[in-house]
């Protein structure tokens, strides 16, 4: 720098004078011409100035106006500015105050505006300019320069080694460009290159650079290059090096690598002049690079994956999108090439595999075949590979296709000529290839073509020593369609035409491989590779979008899309569907509507995804309440029928699972195969049949189908014949049948274990139902042949099998008609005869035939002692016939025809239907019409048939070695009870099977004794049923009825169908008598009081039922009740009885079990529907009038008395229906009552044995009747006596204690009595009694009883065990005959509860008449002792027993009153009775529970325990008399002939209902 320095007067004025005067030296300094020095001077002034600034002497804000103003005298002042700074800027940065450096900075800072920044880059220090904020960083602005630097100054533009031997390089490059089409070898092309090398002294390495360089231009001569390579080079690794520089040239970015080098390296590689790994270190990037970008890859398609399936908003939707655009931009730099790849590409051209496999084994699993070219090369390799094997085996008939050239590359795989060498390469390169063979669905189409020519050759060829590789290559093949072919599918744009194709490789492996090969499709193959990942997501989306927009109204267009996604993807497609459908069940239809537009694999592989969906383990097949099957089951059971009945979808698998649940013991999963065969088959199951509905079913096939079921499901022949050629070809049939009849007890004592009740009974039904559905469809589909040779005889189905008998007889049913029908046309056709009876000869020896060999096989199902009674015969006949042998339903037939012809004739008057149309529809009911008819005359003669061989057989059917009651049990519990709940039709069947026994006048069979059975002991049997058990039980007991309430409502029907029938003898002496005699037949009369009984045993164990509170016993019950309702009841007392239990469970289950309410109130509004059709009991059966002790009363009253009393008593046992008081039972000693039930069977007791509720009106009577009632009382009843006194006030109470009752009845104010052990015990014995009553007494009428009484004494024994039915007629006489002594002495030996017991006459005749002579004194008793009696009627048992010992002694000083009275009326009664002129009237049917013996102890008891209700209740007995009876006074006087003999009994009954109360 110069010497030149400022003064410091300047310094100190620079604003004055100072800069004044520097501006004008700088000006002098720029306008000298001295040759440099000028630069030099303003250099040292403006040195100064800025010195002087860094220093602090001067503000940098003037120093920098000041320089700016310099600017303008030359053009190179910032230059020579910028020098000055670049000195300061060492000299600063040297310094280690920091104050001037900061006062540098910020002149140079200053003076931006006028010195361009490229000067100041050039001059000033990288951390000044970064300090300036003229670059960002100093480290990278270094780097940058010396690479610039390193560029500009170090690299070599050229390779300049040509230039030192020009003349010999050229005449090397033409040598090897020379045309080699001629004789030139590479021998003596490489003599010319050894001649040059030492000619111009070229260097051997840039010689072999040029070599490869000229092959590289001319790739296609790749023999003549290789050789010369090969002969010319010394050292391999060199080679690679020179290769290696090569490739390295080009990575660099944005630069590319030319395919031929890819190309020579590959020669060089496949002809082993280089080795791989010495190559492969050259290329790049690095392995470790392309894991990081797989793994990236991977992680990108998920998170895109996760987009799709998540719901994101608007916002974040922006921002979303403005990351993308980054990250496009990012990949718009391209990255350099992946030499590896393109080396990879080359190898497969030319056919180097191992090389290729080389490089594929160090990336990951499909990385290379991921990019299309690489994919492409590789496929075309298979194809080359392949080509000779699909000529011969794989190309379809008339298809020509490409011929293909065979690789020059000796080196390359060698062509397939067998499936065996497909094993050596092919399979290999496929699996390379994986998803990615979707680039080429060619060659997808020629693998897929090999495989099915290959599983034929599988399937035909036998041969053992061909058997290992077979199996073998079968696996191959298998691994092929997983790896491969499915996941290609996925990445396949909508390809139909190749989902055919692969399903004809499919359909011939057998289901078990393709669902395996489908479930890791679905599970497994979508998450291993990135692009399968983002089509998994894709196709949820659209599934979603479909499924959001698929109604009813857009099947098809829907369809149409569903079809196009599912093509490619069904799995991901049906996994989402199905879940909507667990979901929504009312998408079943339109989803099911809109699968027409599947291929056949897509079928498949939805059959695939319901199981997979039925059998997930993660979701519970029961509802949270643990009594319900969960309604996703319910919605899959429901799409499978419509799915596989719709569409030809493989059923085998469906079934194969429902048949493993059944092994594993689960149930649940039946509901399936109902609802596949209910709508594949139209067979359906429902015990919520109309009665034409049932009557339909008895008849053909054809009108089964027409009005059996519930909706006419046609069109199922094609569904069926599928349904049935799975079962058979997959030998599903019969084990199917035997796992569901052997898993019905399973669901009770394996499954049933930890379930609810309510859930193990619908199991067990959905079990047994599916059962029937599914034997009755094999029955109607399976040939003769398949039906027999698949099901084994009953011995082994019951023995080996264990499977129930019920069941096992309901398979070999069939079996046997068909059997019998083969038989009978085969006799037939041996001898020609038309006769009807030579038919029906035929048809008995072809029944013989056939079933001999079963009645030996049943022998071994029951211990020996069993067919002492019922015959093999029997047993096999009952279980083999069905209603279709019985009878013909004409009705339904003539409906269906009916129908049918209305249907034609509204096809007629259609207009619209064009004439084609109706024509057909014409023709096809006409046909349908013409089948019903001959289905008809079919049914009729085999009807005929059969009726003649069961009159043939019936002699030898029972042969009651032991008593009728054995023989009778037998058949119930063996035949009866387990067929009537199997389904409704055999509940019809066993109630017309009885009544067809008895119409055919079978020996030994009793008919009464049966129905008695039946009718008198139903609690036990309705407890134990299920729901749909009690349907059919009920139904069953509604047939029953049917038949006896036909006998009991007319007489001339009675004598016609039951008079002169073994069935209705009331004596049997021997087996085989016929019982001529009319006097040993029950006459009509005491036929009605049996019906009434029957009724009555009902109506108790009706209540019984609906007493418990338990939940089974009232379902079934209220089930049973509503199928009975058309025949029960019929009797006023006994529906008013049922209908106040059932209010009382409508009020009870009303919040607590809801199922049951609905029930309750369902029965009860039906029942009063009824109400009108019910009848009074004296309407319903002949009831006589008991005689009455000779009280003024009884004389007032006359005839009106009886009815009083009946009144009376019949009050008071509705009471004990309908207020629940407790009640002493007095034929059952002082016991108390379990429950209400008993106490209702135990009260209820007549003299004549009815023991019924007997029909009167209640309380609730209107007032105009009980006014005129009142009238004819006052009219007919003399003052003086007793009751004319308390008449008007008892009339007067009436009315008020009426409204008082009703007002309790409605708030359902019922005591229940409790229940001692002792009541227990008379229970359980009560209940054996009932058992052993019905068989062991056939009714004998008291005209016969003299007759018979020698007999009697010869047999005591047996007839001590075959008492009588009658009801018992007490004796009034104390001297009582020898005769009635033993007679009574027999009868006593029966059961307490049996109809025929005997009481004991002196001690039972004693309590009516006392009864009755205090009820009438207390008729007097004043108004307030009645209130105070009806107060106590609430107290505790403690307080009336005080009261019983008060009464005890007034009571006995009454007794004797009636005594004269008695003993006349029973003289009398006794007179008649021995001379026969009443038996008929007295032998009326006995209420049960009622009639055992008592004693005078007994007796005593019970009187003191009645005496302190006994005023109110005679009030009450008048009152109720005066409201309820319905009788006429004409009436009344007819009858009192009558009232003699019926007085005791009358008393009895009247004291009991007295005591009933208390």
């Amino acid at each position: 720098m110069a010497t030149l320095i400022l003064p410091g007067e300047w310094i100190k004025n620079w604003e004055k004078s100072g800069k004044h005067e520097f501006v004008q030296l700088c000006k002098e300094l720029t306008e000298k011409t001295d040759h440099g020095n000028e630069t030099k001077d303003i250099q040292a002034a403006l040195y100064e100035v800025c010195s002087q600034v860094v220093q602090g002497n001067l503000k940098i804000d003037l120093v920098s106006a000041v320089l700016g103003e310099m600017m303008e005298l030359r053009d190179d002042l910032p230059s020579i500015l910028a020098d000055v700074f670049c000195i300061l800027d060492l000299e600063t940065g040297a310094l280690e105050e920091k104050n001037k450096r900061d006062h540098y900075t910020h002149l140079v800072g200053a003076c931006l505006s006028f010195v361009p920044e490229a000067i100041l880059k050039e001059r000033l220090d990288p951390e000044t300019l970064e300090s300036l904020g003229l670059i960002k960083q100093a480290h990278q602005f270094n780097q940058k320069i010396v690479k610039i630097k390193t560029k500009l100054f170090y690299k070599q533009q050229k390779f300049n080694l040509l230039r030192e031997e020009n003349e010999g390089y050229a005449k090397l490059i033409t040598e090897l460009g020379q045309d080699l089409s001629g004789n030139i070898t590479s021998n003596l092309v490489l003599e010319s290159i050894k001649s040059l090398i030492g000619c111009f002294n070229l260097d051997p390495n840039r010689v072999l650079d040029i070599i490869l360089e000229v092959y590289e231009s001319r790739s296609e001569q790749d023999e003549f290059f290789l050789s010369l390579i090969k002969s010319y080079m010394c050292e391999p690794i060199t080679l690679c090096h020179i290769l290696g520089f090569k490739f390295k040239f080009y990575q660099e970015p944005n630069e590319e690598t030319p395919k031929s080098l890819y190309h020579i390296a590959a020669a060089l590689l496949n002809y082993k002049l280089i080795e791989l790994e010495d190559l492969y270190v050259h290329l790049m990037p690095v392995d470790a690079t392309i894991v990081e970008e797989h793994k990236r890859e991977i992680s990108e398609a998920k998170q895109i994956a996760r987009k799709l399936v998540t719901v994101v908003l608007p916002s974040e939707k922006s921002e979303d999108k403005e990351k993308e655009k980054e990250k496009e931009e990012e990949k718009n730099e391209k990255p350099p090439d992946n030499q590896k790849l393109g080396l990879l590409e080359a190898l497969l051209r030319i056919g180097d595999w191992h090389h290729a496999q080389s490089i594929m084994d160090q990336m990951p699993s499909f990385y290379a075949t991921s990019h299309k070219a690489i994919a492409l090369a590789l496929c075309q390799l298979v194809h080359l590979t392949v080509e000779p094997l699909y000529r011969r085996a794989g190309v379809p008939k008339g298809a020509k296709g490409c011929a293909l050239q065979p690789l020059k590359n000796k080196r390359a795989p060698q062509p397939t000529e067998s499936f065996e060498d497909l094993r050596k390469d092919t399979f290999s390169m496929l699996c390379y290839l994986g998803p990615h063979l979707s680039h080429d669905p060619i060659l997808f189409a020629k693998i897929v073509r090999l495989g099915k020519s290959f599983m034929k050759e599988y399937q035909t060829d036998g041969r053992p020593e061909v058997k290992d590789k077979m199996e073998i290559l079968l696996s191959c093949f298998l691994s092929i369609a997983d790896q491969v072919l499915l996941p290609s599918l996925s990445l396949m744009e909508c390809n139909a035409c190749m989902s055919e194709e692969l399903w004809g490789l499919f359909k011939l492996f057998p289901y078990q491989h393709r669902y395996r090969l489908y479930g890791q499709w679905k599970n497994e193959t979508y998450s291993g590779h990135p692009l399968l990942v983002k089509v998994k997501a894709q196709t949820v989306e659209r599934a979603r979008y479909i499924m959001k927009r698929l109604t009813k109204e857009n099947i098809k267009q829907s369809g149409r899309q569903i079809g196009k996604l599912s093509h490619s993807n069904p799995t991901i497609l049906f996994d989402y569907m199905l879940s909507q459908i667990q979901w929504y069940d009312n998408l079943i239809v339109p989803v099911v509507d809109s699968l027409k537009y599947l291929t056949s694999l897509n079928y498949d592989v939805l059959a695939y995804c319901i199981i997979e969906a039925l059998a997930n383990p993660e979701k519970e097949k029961m509802k949270h309440d643990d009594t319900t099957l969960s309604l996703w089951l319910q919605s899959l059971a429901s799409l499978c029928g419509a799915v596989f009945r719709k569409y030809p979808i493989e059923l085998a698998g469906l079934l194969q699972y429902v048949t493993n649940q059944l092994k594993a013991g689960k149930s649940f999963d039946l509901l399936i195969l109902k609802e596949v065969v209910q709508k594949m088959a139209g067979i359906e199951i429902t015990d919520e049949m109309t009665s034409e509905q049932l009557e339909a079913m008895t008849g053909g096939e054809q009108l089964k189908a027409e009005g059996g079921y519930f909706g006419q499901i046609r069109n199922t022949k094609k569904s069926s014949q599928r349904l049935k050629d799975a079962l058979l070809d997959h030998e599903l049939a019969l084990p199917l049948c035997l796992l569901m009849a052997q898993q019905r007890n399973g669901v009770v004592f394996l499954e049933g274990g930890e379930k609810h009740l309510k859930l193990v009974g619908h199991l067990y039904d959905q079990c047994h139902d599916t059962l029937v559905q599914f034997g009755g469809f094999l029955a109607s589909n399976l040939s003769t042949e398949d039906y027999i040779k698949r099901v084994p005889s009953i011995d082994i189905l019951c023995n080996q099998f264990h499977t129930p008998h019920d069941a096992a007889f309901f398979l070999s049913r069939p079996m046997y008609a068909h059997q019998i029908l083969s038989k009978y046309e085969e006799l037939k056709k041996a001898e020609k005869g038309n006769r009807q009876q030579q038919k029906v000869t035929k048809y008995v020896a072809a029944c013989e035939q056939v079933m001999t060999p079963v009645h030996e096989a049943v022998m071994s199902l029951h211990p020996a002692r069993v067919w002492d009674d019922l015959r093999p015969q029997f047993y096999a006949t009952f279980w083999s016939l069905t209603m279709y042998d019985l009878a013909v339903p004409h009705a339904a037939y003539e409906r269906e025809v009916n129908k049918l012809k209305a249907q034609i004739k509204a096809i007629e008057e259609n207009s619209e239907i064009p004439l084609n149309k109706k024509k057909k529809e014409k023709e096809r009911c006409t046909a349908l019409q013409e089948k019903l008819q001959e289905e008809e005359k079919k049914q009729m003669e085999h009807v005929q048939r059969v009726l003649h061989r069961l009159k043939l057989e019936k002699d030898s059917w029972l042969l009651t070695k032991s008593t009728k009651n054995e023989t009778i049990t037998k058949f119930l519990q063996l035949c009866l009870f387990p067929r009537c709940i199997f389904s409704s039709i055999d509940a019809v069947y066993c109630a017309r099977f009885v009544e067809l026994v008895h119409q055919q006048k079978t020996p030994n069979f009793c008919t009464l004794l049966c129905y008695d059975r039946v009718f008198s002991a139903i609690i036990y049997t309705v407890a134990s049923c299920t729901e749909n058990e009690s349907h059919r039980y009920g139904r069953f007991l509604c047939c029953m009825l049917e038949t006896v309430t036909r006998w009991h409502s007319n007489r001339a029907v009675y004598e016609k169908e039951c008079v002169n029938y073994p069935g209705f003898l009331t004596i049997f002496r021997a087996a085989g008598f016929d019982g001529g005699n009319k006097a040993d037949q029950l006459d009509y009369e005491n036929f009605r009081h049996v019906v009434h009984k029957w009724h009555y045993m009902l109506t108790k164990a009706s209540v019984h039922c609906l007493e418990t509170g338990d939940y089974t016993h009232i379902r079934n019950i209220l089930i049973v009740l509503t199928k009975i309702l058309p025949c029960y009841p019929k009797v006023l007392n006994l529906g008013q009885a049922l209908e106040c239990r059932v209010h009382k469970i409508c009020l009870e289950e009303k919040d607590k079990r809801p199922d049951l309410y609905a029930l309750a109130m369902g029965y009860s509004g039906r029942l009063k529907s009824q109400k009108v059709h019910m009848v009074p009991e004296n309407e319903f059966h002949h009831k006589d009038q008991p005689a009455r002790s000779a009280t003024p009363a009884s004389q007032q009253n006359g005839p009106g008395s009886t009815g009083k009393l009946t009144a009376n008593t019949s009050k008071t046992e509705e009471g004990g229906f309908e207020d629940g008081d407790r009640v002493k039972d007095k034929s059952q000693g002082t016991t108390k009552p379990v429950n209400k039930a008993n106490s209702t069977a135990a009260k209820v007791t007549t003299s004549n044995g009815n023991g019924a509720l007997n029909s009167t009106k209640a309380v609730k009577d209107d007032k105009e009747k009980s006014g005129k009632e009142k009238k004819e009382k006052k009219e007919k009843t003399p003052g003086s006596t007793p009751e004319t006194k308390t008449e008007n006030r008892r009339e007067k109470q009436r009315d008020e204690r009426a409204g008082k009752e009703e007002r309790l009845l409605r708030e359902g104010k019922e005591k229940t009595p409790k229940a001692d052990r002792e009541k227990v015990k008379l229970d359980e014995k009560s209940g054996k009694d009932d058992k052993a009553k019905a068989g062991n007494g056939e009714p004998v009428e008291p005209a016969r009883d003299a007759v018979k009484e020698s007999k009697n004494k010869e047999k005591g024994d047996r007839n001590a065990a075959t008492a009588t039915l009658k009801s018992p007629n007490p004796r009034s006489d104390s001297a009582e005959s020898e005769r009635d002594h033993k007679r009574r002495k027999l009868d006593s030996h029966s059961s307490p509860s049996h109809s025929s017991s005997v009481k004991d006459s002196s001690n039972e005749l004693k309590d009516p008449t006392t009864k009755q002579q205090i009820n009438f004194n207390s008729v007097a008793r004043s108004k307030s002792r009645e209130r105070e009696v009806e107060k106590k009627d609430t107290e505790s048992v403690q307080g009336r027993s005080k009261e019983k010992k008060e009464e005890k002694e007034r009571k006995e000083r009454k007794r004797d009153h009636g005594v004269n009275d008695r003993e006349a009326s029973q003289e009398s009664k006794r007179r008649k009775d021995e001379n026969g002129t009443n038996s008929s009237k007295n032998s009326q049917s006995a209420s049960p529970s009622c009639d055992s013996p008592l004693t005078p102890e007994k007796e005593k008891t019970k009187r003191s325990k009645s005496s302190s209700k006994e005023k109110a209740e005679s009030v009450k007995a008048e009152r109720t008399s005066s409201g309820g009876k319905k009788e006429s006074r004409h009436e009344k006087s007819e009858k009192k002939e009558k009232r003699d003999s019926a007085g005791g009994k009358e008393e009895k009954k009247h004291h009991k209902s007295s005591d009933k109360h208390r």
